[in-house]
């Protein structure tokens, strides 16, 4: 199809939402007293409710996996290539879920969302969330739906440190957690690109500190910056080189400060995309999300001792030339999982597209994935 949508995909979809009442303590020590979580599901529940597989989203991405919308045939899920009839992830035998977390800009509750007790939208009264608050919603929602038990969890790069807190802090609930293109923690470098990214937003004048909504503006010229900077992460040197390489735009020199080089327009053109439609105060605390998540912390740093609840299988996934998650961080979680006897599988794939990897098709990553999740017993 010529809106991207495979052959095989789910087809239409349509996004339901789940509203919870029961007042949820969050890791700052703030209280959400009511929340609306708004997710997808493809494919069909079985009999027993064991066949569940829970999609976690990375950091600009949500609940719409895949598929595409009715009255949006263009609007394809991030996951189509990987979730559908006969793709790795069969919805003939899975029944699989994609939630927008809390916090998110796209449906659930959120900065833009209307604060009960002001009558305005949260803006900067919105609280931090943190993986370990996303994962506790997900259980809810999961009980919302009637699962006790999802066959496997997985995700990529923030996705796959849910994943990983699942099997932590509901270990009996996951049978199989997949962690792709992930690390136990960020590094400094990974933190300094989020902060650069926040202060980008923070300090453009139409930031108006979070209560931007009210003054009728949206800081998106900072939030462009911010997605230049995170998107030279998500990307390798290589990959850039065959891409972009020193080619100009229009043939030669402008001598100016516009844009000259084809890796400038490109990084301009995701820029204005990504801030047309994602939100800054959401993607604040998304990304300070990503800087606290640390399992070891409770532990005096001992990640082994992180995962001793865990009882989950595991795949664990890693790109060659992904810079900002390496293959080194895969193997610590790797090393800290057989540390506690768990079953590990672990795949290392020698792909140039760095991070982003995870997302794009791969004959050797895709064929690992089919036959992990056909060996997953329902």
């Amino acid at each position: 199809m010529d809106n991207g949508v495979s052959a095989k995909s789910v087809g239409v979809v349509s996004p339901r939402s789940a509203k919870f009442t029961e007042p949820l303590r969050l890791k700052s020590g703030a209280v959400m007293d009511a929340y609306e979580l708004v997710y997808e599901t493809y494919g069909r529940l079985n009999a027993d409710r064991s066949n569940a597989v829970l999609v976690c989203h990375a950091l600009n991405a949500a609940h719409h996996v895949a598929g595409h919308y009715a009255d949006d045939p263009n609007n394809v899920g991030w996951w189509d290539n990987m979730i559908g009839s006969g793709k790795p992830v069969d919805t003939d035998r899975f029944f699989v879920i994609g939630v927008n977390n809390l916090g998110g800009c796209h449906g659930s509750t959120g900065p833009q969302s209307t604060n009960p007790k002001s009558g305005k939208p949260w803006g900067a009264d919105f609280p931090v969330v943190t993986v370990e608050d996303w994962v506790a919603t997900q259980a809810r929602l999961a009980d919302h739906l009637g699962i006790q038990r999802f066959a496997a969890v997985m995700g990529g790069s923030l996705g796959a440190m849910q994943a990983l807190q699942w099997t932590i802090s509901f270990p009996e609930r996951v049978r199989h957690a997949l962690v792709i293109a992930c690390a136990p923690n960020l590094s400094a470098q990974n933190i300094a690109f989020n902060e650069v990214a926040r202060q980008a937003i923070i300090t453009d004048p139409d930031f108006h500190g979070g209560h931007y909504y009210e003054h009728g503006t949206r800081p998106t010229r900072g939030l462009r910056v911010a997605r230049m900077v995170g998107h030279i992460t998500y990307l390798s040197d290589d990959e850039m080189a065959a891409k972009f390489g020193r080619q100009l735009k229009n043939g030669k020199l402008g001598y100016s400060f516009d844009s000259e080089f084809e890796i400038e327009s490109y990084l301009r053109h995701q820029g204005d995309k990504f801030s047309n439609y994602f939100d800054a105060n959401t993607y604040l605390r998304i990304t300070k999300a990503l800087d606290y998540y640390d399992p070891a912390a409770d532990f005096g740093g001992d990640l082994s001792k992180s995962f001793a609840r865990a009882q989950a299988d595991f795949l664990v996934v890693s790109f060659t030339s992904d810079w900002r998650f390496s293959s080194a961080r895969s193997r610590e979680i790797v090393r800290a999982l057989l540390d506690n006897r768990r079953v590990v599988s672990y795949l290392e794939i020698d792909a140039p597209q760095g991070h982003d990897a995870f997302l794009l098709d791969d004959a050797r990553y895709f064929a690992a994935l089919r036959a992990y999740f056909g060996n997953i017993a329902l």
